[in-house]
């Protein structure tokens, strides 16, 4: 590349590390300003930074596009960004753009909720800080720096989690977080030494270059695989450490919507930055196959049994993640980095649109078909969403586990059509349920090229075996829930997946019993005026 073209990539990463920065020191100065007027200011810079740094990821996006049919070295934007500590590559592109817009979509829905709040100060700067800390994270090249931004979004959160310090069960739920997010910064940590002895190194890019120390593995990096995957279950509040996740919706609803939307998935992305350090399929890979695997069941039919919307937003996001984490087992990268990129914008707007949500909820749904028309209309569409897989397997990288989970969901979508519709109406609307295969395949091509190489990585049969017992075991419950309702058994099977199977129970009350010590105080259980959850828009 031209030494114009350098100095002028060298400026946009250097802006683009700035913007958290920038963010983070406006945390820090609306902590110290007093003044309202000042304060609002603050909001609108925050506003601001946030859509800089969406252009200046985007810039970075498009350097990364051009810089190889440039004629250029296609490595010279990593090299520039290794002397001020980046590490800009698609995965990173494609976070950084999500984080910042869901932040500033939080923050101007924010701005209207909490007006009158007496949390809205405190709100601001640990917001910030939050994002500004996920931001590193995604940025860094270095793994020391990403241990620690990885503690520093869980610790910022945590001051989110209290902003009403008058409501105990959100303190409780809180400590409950701050315990499991203190064992999870642990297993990070041990991740992250481990790493650097086998590789010599705390650079990210120098372990990925370093193929011959990869070859083989070693001890230290199975051990290290296993850490990184406990920690990604412990922060994607997978079963059984997911109690805190149903526990903490007292929290206000934009910070609900950030930690579903923005913390949340660390996990995922913390493997996805990573998974090119390992030699192909790990025990941390089975870890995350398994654990993923069990709680995405688990938290589906828990979900399905659901009265409360909250709840059902709550296991709606342990089900994705699941999901996400059993496709990291399986090596399917790009489908997980898809799912997390589409998870964070719904559930988002999920939180932020609850008051219309209890509103729809309340009114009630189409009347359902006939079981046979159900049944009919999903066979079919299946069956046809099964026959274009087959023609073109590479839709699913080859793997069949991924392609019966979308014959699956197309199934779903199908099961969906309402009795009464004409003829015209189901065909097309079953069109559309197959329409969910081409629409993947244009989104996985757009996703694709962001991630690594992986053509080497191989699936044993083990995880091939877990894989479709997962699938067999989703699909088979999941119809029993929709279409056994008049069976005494189905009904009873029903009523302990509403609890989750008390999977949560053993570690609850540990953690419980921790918090209770943390938190030392014995009035807090006693009976006060109880703050219902924030389903509500404020006007």
């Amino acid at each position: 590349m031209s030494p114009f073209a350098d100095y002028f990539s060298l400026l946009v990463l250097a802006i683009w590390l700035m913007l958290p920065v920038a963010l983070l020191g406006l945390a820090g100065l609306s902590t110290w300003l007093k003044s309202p007027l000042k304060l609002n200011h603050c909001w609108r810079i925050a506003g601001w930074l946030m859509v800089l740094s969406m252009g200046a990821s985007l810039v970075v996006a498009l350097l990364l596009v051009i810089q190889p049919r440039l004629g250029g070295d296609s490595a010279t934007l990593a090299t520039l960004g290794r002397s001020l500590g980046l590490y800009p590559t698609g995965i990173a592109v494609w976070m950084a753009l999500m984080v910042a817009f869901v932040g500033w979509v939080i923050l101007r829905f924010a701005d209207n909720y909490l007006n009158q709040d007496p949390g809205r100060d405190r709100f601001l700067p640990w917001f910030l800080a939050t994002i500004a800390s996920v931001l590193v994270l995604v940025f860094t090249n270095h793994l020391l720096i990403l241990a620690g931004a990885w503690i520093g979004v869980s610790l910022a959160l945590h001051h989110l989690l209290t902003l009403y310090q008058d409501r105990p069960q959100a303190r409780m739920a809180a400590v409950q977080k701050f315990i499991v997010s203190r064992a999870g910064d642990a297993l990070v940590i041990s991740g992250v030494v481990l790493l650097y002895l086998h590789y010599d190194t705390f650079y990210l890019p120098d372990m990925i270059a370093n193929e011959a120390a990869r070859t083989g593995g070693s001890l230290a990096l199975d051990v290290a695989s296993v850490a990184l995957a406990l920690a990604a279950i412990l922060k994607c509040a997978q079963i059984p450490f997911h109690g805190w996740l149903i526990r903490v919706m007292e929290a206000p609803t934009p910070v609900s919507a950030l930690l579903h939307a923005g913390v949340i998935n660390l996990g995922g992305f913390l493997w996805l930055r990573l998974f090119p350090v390992f030699d192909g399929f790990t025990a941390g890979h089975l870890v995350l196959l398994v654990m993923g695997g069990m709680t995405a069941v688990v938290a589906v039919l828990t979900m399905m049994t659901q009265h409360s919307v909250k709840h059902a937003l709550a296991w709606s996001t342990c089900a994705q993640m699941g999901f996400m984490l059993f496709e990291i087992g399986m090596g399917a990268y790009t489908l997980a980095l898809l799912h997390l990129l589409a998870h964070s914008l719904y559930k988002a707007h999920s939180f932020l649109a609850s008051g219309r949500t209890v509103t729809v909820s309340a009114a009630g749904g189409f009347p359902e078909a006939p079981v046979a028309s159900r049944l009919f209309w999903a066979g079919s569409t299946s069956l046809v969403a099964a026959l274009i897989l087959f023609q073109a397997p590479w839709i699913v990288e080859h793997n069949v586990v991924f392609g019966a989970l979308l014959v699956l969901a197309v199934a779903a979508a199908a099961m969906g059509i309402p009795a009464g519709a004409t003829a015209a109406v189901k065909l097309r609307l079953a069109a559309m349920a197959v329409s969910l295969v081409p629409v993947y395949a244009l989104l996985h091509g757009l996703v694709g090229p962001a991630v690594p190489v992986h053509e080497g990585f191989v699936v044993p049969t083990v995880a091939y075996a877990s894989g479709l017992t997962v699938v067999g075991m989703l699909a088979l419950f999941s119809l029993l829930i929709l279409l056994g309702a008049r069976y005494r058994t189905t009904r009873v099977l029903c009523a302990h997946f509403r609890q989750g199977l008390y999977l949560e129970l053993p570690f609850d009350r540990l953690t419980r019993r921790l918090a209770a010590e943390a938190l030392s105080v014995p009035s807090m259980f006693r009976r006060i005026p109880h703050h219902p959850f924030k389903l509500e828009e404020r006007s």
